[in-house]
């Protein structure tokens, strides 16, 4: 099915092949990666050639480590061809023009596309860690005590402090094509800031301590987000200030617990039906 011109100007991620050119590099990895499988049980067979019934005990346990083998496979043959790939043009950010003659565009676009499998194949993994070793080896500032595993997370630019916690489907992005226009800017996401269930962090976005992006929202590029902020919308916009990471927060919220019965106490009597002055009925 042909796509509407009007939903091809972006923006876009690089969940997108952007160049069939390039595919040989996607293809190699896939090839080295199930060749290393292969290898392993030529291996298994010549050195120790089990019996049967070992076989079928120790397969979940085969399959396991082979899995494992691939995914290390494939970062390893990335990360090789990603260093010499970068001889020959390294990333810089700016803005640049989508079109095939632009260096820098056409060099994102390798470098896309030689990350693609090795992050496919790791986020399939039952463990989140694992996501965070794959983005390390393309060079994201992350800590493992961050949950990235429910977005999508760029792989070049991006520094993340601790304890950040991304959304199911949340997008953070790096860089980004919004019609003839390719984006590259350095995100930064600070100590402990949240990102909300399908929102949208665009490049240069700059998320400040114990800031919280609401779910559905978009960031601007080059946004900043003030520290213990909450903002909501398209593009986001400050909504009110970030008490959960304060201390005497339980003496916080008993005191909004207690305004808001005092209100709603307010609000039930206007609703009362006086028969006297010394009685109320409902």
């Amino acid at each position: 099915m042909s796509t509407p011109s009007s939903l091809k100007v972006g923006p876009n991620t690089t969940l997108t092949l952007v160049k069939k050119r390039y595919l040989f590099f996607y293809f190699f990895l896939i090839w080295i990666s199930i060749f290393s499988i292969q290898f392993e049980l030529w291996l298994l067979w010549r050195l120790y050639n089990p019996k049967f019934i070992h076989f079928l005990i120790f397969l979940p346990l085969l399959i396991f480590i082979m899995y494992i083998t691939s995914i290390a496979v494939s970062l390893i043959f990335a990360k090789i061809l990603l260093l010499i790939v970068n001889l020959f043009h390294k990333p810089r950010e700016g803005v640049f023009l989508r079109h095939k003659n632009d260096k820098d565009y056409r060099y994102w676009s390798i470098r896309s596309v030689i990350k693609k499998w090795p992050l496919w194949i790791s986020h399939k993994f039952p463990f989140p860690f694992m996501n965070n070793i794959c983005l390390k080896m393309f060079g994201i500032k992350t800590k493992y005590s961050n949950s990235l595993f429910e977005g999508f997370v760029d792989t070049e630019f991006i520094n993340f402090g601790k304890n950040v916690v991304v959304g199911q489907g949340a997008i953070i992005q790096s860089a980004v094509i919004i019609g003839n226009l390719f984006i590259i800017k350095k995100t930064i996401i600070e100590d402990n800031s949240v990102i909300g269930a399908q929102s949208i962090v665009m490049p240069g976005t700059h998320m400040k301590k114990n800031s919280i992006l609401g779910g559905h929202s978009l960031t601007t590029v080059g946004q900043e987000l003030e520290e213990n902020w909450i903002y909501l919308g398209a593009p986001a916009m400050k909504f009110k200030k970030n008490v959960f990471n304060e201390d005497g927060l339980e003496r916080i919220l008993e005191q909004q617990i207690q305004e808001r019965s005092e209100t709603e106490i307010k609000t039930e009597d206007l609703y009362i039906v006086r028969k006297d002055k010394h009685s109320k009925i409902e």
